[in-house]
């Protein structure tokens, strides 16, 4: 490298300038105990007559997609919750979002002792959401993992070139590969669908229960 220094006296003004938001919103229900008490008891009604499916779920039980349709009128205001957040995170090139028709597919997730989902994404879709109902309880350590988990759509191919790199945001912290939430009984995350997620092994004593959608904008007929 030359050494330019006596030669030129540069200056320079630079701004740190962040771009390519991802929105993520994390809420919680209020009002919400009666609501989440039928949710729940829909859940285990539906878990004593299905097995389950396969998904990203390891050790765990994962319902069909259908809840809107067995949830009750919990499982359709749990939905018309979520797609107004979605609405409000969501502009269409000249059409508004109301010109759309919105619908969601709906499931639940029972996750007992040893219980995790891998990371993975939802493609066909906007957006995607998760509800916390039951945290479980905590193993005797305190700690009863299972965190819900996001990965960073920009950092695995930097990570495949110095896996010990870390970019600064414009907050002047250094962005890391993935953000763990601490979520809680009532806490409603929404995404979008291509944000790869999941969830850390579950060591607590009693399942957790959660439930996760699907959520879609459709051309109008």
């Amino acid at each position: 490298m030359v050494n330019t220094a006596s030669r030129y006296s540069l200056k320079l003004e630079a701004q740190h300038v962040g771009f390519f938001e991802t929105p993520v919103v994390v809420s919680k229900l209020k009002n919400g105990e009666a609501l989440m008490n039928d949710l729940e008891q829909a859940i285990r009604r539906n878990k004593a007559q299905q097995s389950g499916l396969s998904r990203s779920n390891i050790g765990s039980w994962h319902s069909d997609t259908d809840m809107l349709k067995w949830g009750g009128a919990a499982a359709g205001e749990l939905a018309d919750t979520a797609i107004r957040i979605c609405k409000r995170l969501t502009v269409f090139q000249e059409a508004k979002a109301e010109s759309f028709h919105w619908v969601v597919r709906m499931w639940a997730n029972v996750t007992p002792q040893g219980g995790l989902n891998h990371l993975h994404s939802h493609p066909g879709n906007l957006w995607a959401a998760v509800m916390y109902l039951d945290m479980g309880e905590e193993n005797d350590s305190g700690d009863s993992g299972g965190a819900f988990y996001m990965e960073d759509p920009r950092f695995p191919t930097v990570a495949m070139h110095n896996t010990a790199v870390r970019m600064l945001g414009a907050d002047g912290n250094p962005q890391q590969y993935e953000i763990e939430f601490k979520l809680s009984r009532g806490d409603l995350i929404v995404f979008p669908s291509w944000l790869r997620h999941g969830v850390r092994p579950y060591t607590g004593k009693r399942e957790r229960i959660s439930i996760a959608m699907n959520i879609d904008a459709r051309h109008n007929r």
